[in-house]
């Protein structure tokens, strides 16, 4: 597949919505892709990483972020459940497990519940490696710093505001995958 097909069909026009999105999601991308590449045992379908890189935040439009361009009606917390809707509909399931569970360190039923958050009341944790690595490669990039790769401390100061558990995951992703 390529990913580039349905970012098009959602963001068809040359505007900052876009630029930001595909520079986001390109850099993503090739940390994933990377590091697939560097843990050749881990057997980690590759093309399969950067699709699911390049889609990852394909909701973001529909949420009310004007910071990075979004002015959709939705909390920007939902945009990773809202893309995988609009993944899952162009017929890409795995990919769209992506898109749902990617959202700080993954975020699970207990998280969800204690922080009332307006996402399912299910566990949305990333479960294959591929939608570990993904998670974790998206965490050193932010929307609004497009050209800087966070550090390791960097990106786990950004996690500390979401969650204790979404921290422990990203720490032992340090050991896993750098």
């Amino acid at each position: 597949m390529n990913p580039l097909d349905l970012i098009n069909k959602y963001y068809p026009e040359e505007n900052a919505l876009r630029h930001i999105l595909l520079t986001h999601s390109t850099k993503v991308a090739e940390k994933a892709v990377s590091i697939g590449k560097k843990h050749p045992e881990l057997g980690l379908d590759l093309d399969f990483l950067y699709e699911a890189s390049m889609l990852h935040d394909i909701g973001i439009f529909l949420t009310n972020a004007p910071g990075i361009h979004c002015f959709g009606t939705e909390p920007y917390i939902c945009h990773g459940t809202l893309g995988a809707a609009l993944v899952r509909e162009a017929g890409y399931p795995r990919h769209a497990l992506v898109c749902e569970r990617h959202t700080g360190a993954g975020l699970s039923l207990a998280e969800i519940e204690r922080q009332q958050l307006p996402v399912p009341h299910r566990d949305l944790l990333p479960v294959s490696l591929e939608e570990q690595v993904v998670c974790f490669a998206d965490k050193f990039f932010s929307k609004t710093r497009l050209e800087h790769e966070k550090t390791v401390e960097e990106a786990r100061r950004s996690l500390l505001k979401f969650s204790d558990d979404g921290l422990l995951r990203f720490d032992k992703w340090c050991k896993d995958f750098l």
